[in-house]
């Protein structure tokens, strides 16, 4: 069993239990091999999640964020035609699989289409969270006061 001590990081760090977390999972995780998909960078901070989902139509398909974690779930009907197969190579079975998001990654879209679901992704940091400066002031401008002796 793998596991990774993250008590130094903790000494400088302040909020980031959830990457340690999430570093800790990975670590420890089986890849998963089934629907094949691709992440990419498509832009300055636009990202794509393209997942394979041959044999699936959109009402088989359900897309859900919650707290960070992206889910894509297909569940595919059974069909009432009996088949003999003499080769499946073609999965249609039921999946699940999951994606973390980063702080600030939003789903902005989705598309079905020639059997992949493109899933569109943008990071947008909020005014609040952006690099501003800070003025350096006397107490009384910061509403400190001054101290009485």
């Amino acid at each position: 069993m793998n596991t990774i001590d993250f008590s130094p990081l903790y000494r400088t760090t302040v909020g980031f239990d959830r990457m340690a977390t999430l570093l800790n999972s990975a670590l420890g995780a089986e890849p998963a091999t089934y629907p094949p998909y691709n992440i990419e960078s498509t832009g300055e901070n636009r990202y794509s999640i393209s997942i394979a989902v041959a044999g699936f139509s959109e009402s088989d398909i359900e897309l859900e964020v919650e707290r960070g974690v992206l889910s894509v779930r297909a569940r595919k009907e059974k069909d009432d035609v009996e088949r003999h197969y003499l080769h499946r190579g073609i999965a249609s079975r039921s999946f699940e699989r999951k994606f973390n998001l980063a702080d600030h990654i939003e789903v902005t879209g989705a598309q079905l289409s020639n059997g992949l679901l493109h899933i569109d992704l943008v990071k947008e940091v909020p005014d609040a969270m952006k690099p501003r400066r800070i003025a350096i002031g006397s107490p009384t401008a910061t509403g400190m006061g001054s101290v009485a002796a």
